[in-house]
């Protein structure tokens, strides 16, 4: 007879919360696409939940809007020495006229942001990077009453929902 689990997981030798937990996993936990829910923030900055993302707006035919997203976190948190690099290189694949994987964005952002762009610095995408981040939280998944929001009614939030067709391994 062996006694209950300890619910904190610093306190045990078993491993099997933090497997459940890593970043990389296959098939996230319920809790884990459950916090997704609370907030656009949470589903974002989560490594898998990038990755449901990402595999979401590919079918929306806007996946440049996360890889600008991820491009403009680079700038700003990347090397000071590569900014001008980096600034030029958002440029040139996702805001020049004919860019292969142009964006969205209004003509006043564009404005500021192509003005900044004549000085490089740190936070010169900043405006471009919100105006894409709330064009990607509207975007409403199937199965939502709100844009990731709560799930609707007779929706669950099984991770088996999250895996592509095809793909039940």
């Amino acid at each position: 007879m062996s006694g209950c689990l300890p619910s904190n997981p610093w306190i045990t030798d078993d491993t099997t919360y933090w497997a459940m937990n890593a970043p990389t996993v296959t098939t996230p936990t319920k809790l884990r696409v459950e916090r997704w829910g609370f907030n656009f923030s949470e589903l974002i900055n989560d490594p898998l939940g990038r990755a449901q993302l990402l595999e979401f707006l590919k079918k929306e035919f806007s996946a440049e809007n996360l890889s600008f997203w991820e491009a403009c976190e680079e700038l700003r948190y990347g090397e000071q020495s590569r900014i001008a690099e980096i600034v030029d290189s958002i440029y040139q694949q996702f805001l020049a006229p004919g860019a292969t994987r142009w964006v969205n964005i209004d003509s006043k952002t564009m404005e500021r942001t192509l003005e900044g762009i004549k000085t490089p610095h740190r936070y010169v995408m900043d405006d471009a990077q919100m105006h894409i981040y709330m064009l990607m939280k509207k975007v409403e998944p199937p199965g939502r009453a709100v844009p990731w929001g709560p799930p609707g009614r007779h929706s669950s939030p099984s991770p088996a929902l999250l895996l592509p067709a095809g793909d039940h391994t």
